[in-house]
């Protein structure tokens, strides 16, 4: 079988992860493309036109303050007491009641939090990054890879399973026994239908530095990237500076914990990332300190009609109080698993395009520990520890607060069937669950618990999931219909794009729709 470039980028991707894909591009001289990076320029006036937004989510108020900024009159319904949409940060005072009467408030100390919508922002997000810019939203780094923190799988075989193994070392073994596989098929010349003489040579050259393989026999006996068992000392006596002996190929193969390593395979999943200093929902604020006189809180949608004038959007207030607004148009960003239970003006087949899509269950929780054992005990600053422990998902470390007393840990990041089981326990209950698997992992994790904060994503009333999942069959028949208007009603939000549940996503498919809004004002 002839190998393709493109399909040994993407076996290197599987073995390896991104970065080791990335490594064998940058040999051959390919690279990657970026995000788009800003709103489309609406030239010409929205003539005070009047446009309803529903929902102040990151989607909504991108409407909302670019359509202003253009002329156009928004007002903006919110359910929520709040904006933000998905981008919220659970601190001390932050309730929330879920949809099966689990009323928390969180009572973690001042200054710690735990961001339970998005909680990072690639470097590639560029849409993202630009509000964050303009707002003046602080970042600082989310540490999205450490080789130094561990992998703990419990399904695998052999002497791995059940352990906690540090990434680096899982890391480097299969690098390094991938590389030696791979560098003895070029040699062997059963690439040369698909890779140019040069290109073997170079490749067998980059995967000896990659798996630091022996220059004479191409066999992986280990690295120092795995870290030493006994480290070099001070003084005039350098120490034994002893690297750990690598595990066998069966042992990192049976213990499936290579599976890990995919972890950063994807484009979305960079080892660069950033997070507000403080929050997430700091983004949220920097829209709201521009557009929030625009917002209509606590007050849900009860009904939408148009007609080829305008539309009227009927709502009641949180007090009980009715009422309805009427505009030439209509921005919707109210997620499609909410939506469709809305009495809602618009054609039969663009109702069915709204139920050609589900929505993931996804769980949070943040664990509030007394001691940062994991940097004390451990050394590790950030990252993931990955699992295979049903309904944990990954376990991952603060970004932030470095060497300080405490900090909340994420103590469990689950998606799917396994999402709704732990979330149909009570509070309480979800908190000794994952603080039983974290303790597996850290013998520290028990005794340094001392509260926590979960949450539900689809167990929210006004998401009912935590982002759009598109089937193939969705995304060619259901998603173009609601990419386009349905009478002078224009959706918007994640689950309108390519990035979905990411805030991206929210955000360029609102600079989609206003532009296709502008376009036909000004053509009118």
């Amino acid at each position: 079988m002839v190998l393709s470039r493109r399909r040994f980028f993407e076996e290197l991707a599987a073995v390896g992860g991104l970065s080791l894909a990335m490594a064998g591009m940058d040999a051959l001289g390919f690279g990657f493309s970026s995000a788009q990076a800003a709103p489309p320029t609406l030239t010409g006036k929205g003539k005070g036109t009047r446009v309803v937004i529903l929902g102040a989510g990151l989607a909504g108020m991108t409407a909302a303050y670019e359509l202003t900024k253009a002329g156009y009159d928004c007002h903006v319904i919110e359910a929520r007491s709040f904006a933000g949409g998905r981008c919220q940060t659970s601190r001390k005072g932050f309730t929330d009641t879920d949809l099966m009467g689990h009323k928390q408030t969180c009572d973690f100390d001042e200054g710690l939090y735990i961001n339970h919508g998005p909680w990072r922002i690639p470097y590639h997000h560029r849409s993202t990054l630009h509000y964050t810019k303009l707002f003046g939203v602080a970042l600082e780094s989310f540490v999205n890879d450490n080789d130094a923190s561990y992998i703990y799988f419990e399904k695998g075989k052999g002497a791995l399973a059940g352990k906690p193994v540090r990434k680096r070392q899982i890391a480097a073994d299969a690098r390094g026994y991938a590389a030696e596989l791979l560098a003895k098929c070029v040699g062997k010349g059963d690439l040369d239908g698909a890779l140019t003489p040069e290109d073997r040579d170079r490749f067998i050259a980059y995967l000896i530095s990659e798996g630091r393989l022996s220059p004479k026999t191409q066999t992986y006996v280990g690295t120092d990237r795995r870290g030493y068992d006994i480290p070099h000392g001070a003084g005039v006596d350098p120490g034994p500076g002893k690297v750990s002996p690598p595990f066998t190929l069966t042992d990192v193969l049976e213990s499936d914990t290579w599976k890990a390593l995919a972890s950063l395979s994807e484009f979305e999943q960079q080892a660069t990332m950033f997070q507000p200093a403080g929050g997430m929902d700091h983004i949220a604020k920097g829209f709201e300190r521009n557009v929030g006189h625009l917002i209509r809180y606590s007050t849900e949608v009860q009904k939408l009609v148009q007609d080829d004038k305008g539309v009227e959007v009927f709502f009641k207030g949180v007090d009980g109080a009715v009422g309805s607004v009427k505009a030439d148009y209509c921005v919707c960003t109210i997620p499609l698993s909410v939506l469709k239970n809305i009495d809602l003006g618009v054609s039969p087949k663009f109702k069915a395009a709204m139920a050609g899509v589900s929505y993931a269950p996804v769980n949070k929780i943040g664990l509030q520990m007394k001691r940062r054992f994991w940097e004390e005990d451990h050394f590790i600053y950030g990252g993931h520890v990955y699992t295979d422990m049903p309904g944990i998902g990954s376990i991952s470390l603060p970004s932030t607060g470095w060497q300080g007393q405490k900090g909340v840990i994420l103590g469990y990041y689950a998606f799917g069937a396994e999402a709704a089981r732990v979330s149909a326990k009570p509070p309480a209950d979800r908190a000794a669950f994952a603080v039983a698997a974290g303790q597996k992992v850290f013998p520290q994790y028990a005794e340094s618990f001392e509260t926590a904060f979960s949450f539900s994503w689809h167990l929210a009333k006004y998401n009912l999931g935590g982002w759009a999942e598109w089937s193939e069959e969705g995304r060619a028949t259901a998603y173009p219909v609601l990419c386009e208007p349905d009478g002078r009603v224009y959706l918007a939000g994640e689950h309108l794009s390519y990035i979905g549940g990411w805030q991206a996503g929210a955000i360029e498919s609102a600079w989609q729709q206003i532009g296709k809004i502008h376009a036909r004002v000004n053509a009118a």
